[in-house]
Order: structure tokens, then C-alpha cells, then sequence
């Protein structure tokens, strides 16, 4: 009977209820909340969802889960996130999903996507500024490319504690884009310049789009070696896609391998936001900073746009720069909306995604300047 008697104590002893903390129940709430987002208002639902319940999880005591060597978000975490293996998947998978024929068809729009970048370093200060060391600013920096992969990648490089807080305010900052950016676009352009109409693109050809990404990742990675893994995966993605040879290949690329590695990053991301490293004030100032983070990357574009416009002699409609951030393709969405709105015959959709695209480009640059820099 004693026995039984100890089991029975043993037992209860170890349930996670008697051991749970405020901290854990505040980051369970976070959790559900990002998961009621993800599913209520469709945010981001491919990464906020994981993200979110493994968050729920992960701040249930005693499960075991995040521990090594054996714990199933360890090992996720350990040799898929922290090894970079996932994002630079993900980076594949988003080049067989990319057209850059928009960019290739009007090459200078690629300075909007440069100018943009402005983002990234503004919020970079900032951070400095509040006490952040320069690995962590630089990670906080890169949320200003509206890129979440780049984000978890160069974070897990230089600042692997701040990890759960950069990637939610990427992604959270994303999805958060439509009403994010049109106040910072009608803020900085008048009515007449919004209704600007550019002509059409002119048509891209097979060859141009085949040699584009063989000699972008050529350059690129010749003047910044440190971007070689980005630059190479997301053009060795686009080259599956636009070689017309490899058609499995690349349907793969964007279907099962995107879908699979999208399943382990936001598991990956989701299991470092436990309460003892993420209930802190740096995850609120980063938070913060995020939203300046986008808000400047957004008003760079628009502000080199207008010189631009003004340079053009008026054919150029400057709300195009805000589709700099390289969140695709919602940036360029939210600028032909609201040319709608002053035009409804205004179709610059397919210019807007000429910086679009240029924007992922640049930022995984940006990345790789940090990395060369600080790594």
C-alpha cells in the first residue's frame, strides 16, 4: 500500500498544473491569440497558426518538449532552424514562386527596391539607440525588409535569443501591411500624383528570364559573398522555374517542399517563445520597433518615387516605392488598391511588383552586408 500511496503523490506531483507560472499562462494567451488571428482574420495563417499553438505548447511545464536531446521542438529547432536549413528552403521555394519579369522589363525600378531598404537601417538605429548591441539591432534592422525569412535567418546567425520576438513581428508586421502602409503612402503623395498612369511593361522574353537569375546570383554574390546562400537559393528557384525543363521540379518546390519546411519554421520559430525569454522588455521594444521598421521602409520607397516621378517628367507614379518592402506580393496589392481608389481605369499592379521583387533581392543583399560585417 505505501507504494500505491507514493505513485498516487508522485503522480499529482507532476502534473504541469501545479507547476505552471503567470508567465506561462500570459504566453498561452499570446499563443491563442495568434492563433485566433491567424484563423479569425486570415493573418498570416501558414506561419501565425504553427507558430501560435506551438507557443501554446511549449509553455505547458514539464511536457518535455523543448528539451534536448530527445524533445521533438529541440530537434526541430537545433538542426533546422538554428543550421539555416529551413529558411534557405523556404528562400528556394519562394524563387520557383517568383516572376521577376516585371523588374526585367523595367530594370530602374529596382532603386525603389534599393530605396526602401532605408527601413532597415533606420530601425537598426533606433534599436542602438534603446540599448540593443549591434548583432541585435541588426537583426531588428532586417524586419524593415518585410522579408520573414531573411529575418529568422540573419537572426539566427547573429542573435539567436531574440529569435521568437523578431520572427512574430516579421510576420505579425506582414499580414499587417494593408493598414500599415496606405496612411505613410497618402501622408507623403497628393491626389494628382496617385492618379498617375505609367504605360504598359513591354513583353519579357524566355532567354531574359532564364540569364536573370543565373546572372544575378553571378553578380551579387561577386561584390557580397555573404549573401551567396539567399541570393543562390531564391535564384536557383527561379531558374528551376523559368528553364521550362525541370517542371516537377519546380510544382514541387512550390507545393510539397514549400509547404513542408513552412510546417517546421513556424514549429521552429514557435518553440523560443517560452515565458522566461520572451516576457521581457525587449520583446515589446522590438515589437515597436518593427512597426517603425516597415513604416520607414514604406515611406523610403514612396519619397524615391517621387524623385523619380519628378525626374520622368510625371510618368512615373511615385506609390509604386512602397512596394519596395519585399513583402510579396501584398505591397503591390495595397499600391494598385489604392490607385484604384483615385482611378478605377489605373492598372499599375505589374509596375508596383517591378520593386516588389526587387525588394526580397535587396534585402537578402542587406542581409548578407550585415552577416560580412558582424558574423
Amino acid at each position: 500500500m505505501p507504494g500505491i500511496e507514493e505513485a498516487i503523490v508522485t503522480f499529482f506531483k507532476g502534473m504541469g498544473i501545479f507547476h505552471i507560472t503567470v508567465g506561462n499562462v500570459i504566453m498561452i494567451l499570446v499563443g491563442l491569440t495568434l492563433v485566433y488571428l491567424a484563423i479569425r482574420y486570415r493573418m498570416e495563417p501558414l506561419l501565425l497558426l504553427p507558430i501560435g499553438i506551438s507557443a501554446v505548447i511549449v509553455n505547458l511545464p514539464l511536457t518535455g518538449i523543448t528539451q534536448p536531446p530527445t524533445g521533438l521542438f529541440y530537434l526541430i529547432h537545433h538542426y533546422l532552424i538554428s543550421t539555416e536549413v529551413v529558411p534557405l528552403l523556404i528562400f528556394f521555394g519562394l524563387g520557383a514562386m517568383t516572376d521577376f519579369g516585371p523588374l526585367i522589363a523595367d530594370p530602374k525600378t529596382a532603386l525603389l527596391g534599393a530605396a526602401a531598404q532605408i527601413g532597415v537601417f533606420i530601425a537598426m538605429l533606433a534599436a542602438i539607440a534603446l540599448g540593443f548591441n549591434l548583432h541585435e539591432a541588426a537583426s531588428i534592422g532586417i524586419i524593415g525588409g518585410a522579408d520573414g525569412p531573411t529575418t529568422i535567418y540573419i537572426t539566427t546567425k547573429l542573435a539567436p535569443q531574440i529569435l521568437g520576438a523578431t520572427a512574430v513581428a516579421a510576420y505579425s508586421y506582414m499580414s499587417l501591411v494593408p493598414l500599415i502602409q496606405p496612411p505613410v503612402i497618402k501622408a507623403l503623395t497628393s491626389k494628382e500624383e496617385r492618379r498617375i498612369r505609367m504605360k504598359q511593361l513591354r513583353p519579357v522574353s524566355k532567354r531574359e528570364k532564364i540569364l536573370f537569375p543565373i546572372i544575378t546570383s553571378i553578380v551579387i554574390i561577386l561584390l557580397v559573398p555573404s549573401a551567396g546562400p539567399l541570393i543562390g537559393m531564391l535564384m536557383i528557384g527561379n531558374l528551376f522555374k523559368e528553364s521550362g525543363v525541370v517542371e516537377r521540379l519546380s510544382k514541387a518546390a512550390q507545393e510539397e517542399l514549400m509547404n513542408i519546411v513552412t510546417i517546421f519554421l513556424g514549429l521552429g520559430v514557435g518553440s523560443t517563445m517560452r515565458a522566461e525569454s520572451f516576457l521581457t522588455l525587449q520583446t515589446l521594444e522590438i515589437l515597436g520597433l518593427g512597426i517603425v521598421a516597415f513604416a520607414s521602409a514604406t515611406a523610403g520607397g514612396v519619397l524615391f518615387g517621387k524623385l523619380m516621378c519628378r525626374l520622368s517628367g510625371g510618368k512615373i507614379n511615385p506609390m509604386i516605392g512602397a512596394a519596395g518592402v519585399s513583402a510579396v506580393p501584398m505591397s503591390a496589392r495595397v499600391v494598385q488598391r489604392l490607385a484604384s481608389e483615385e482611378d478605377p481605369g489605373n492598372f499599375i499592379l505589374m509596375h508596383a511588383m517591378g520593386p516588389n521583387v526587387a525588394g526580397v533581392i535587396g534585402t537578402a543583399v542587406v542581409a548578407g552586408v550585415f552577416l560580412s560585417v558582424l558574423a
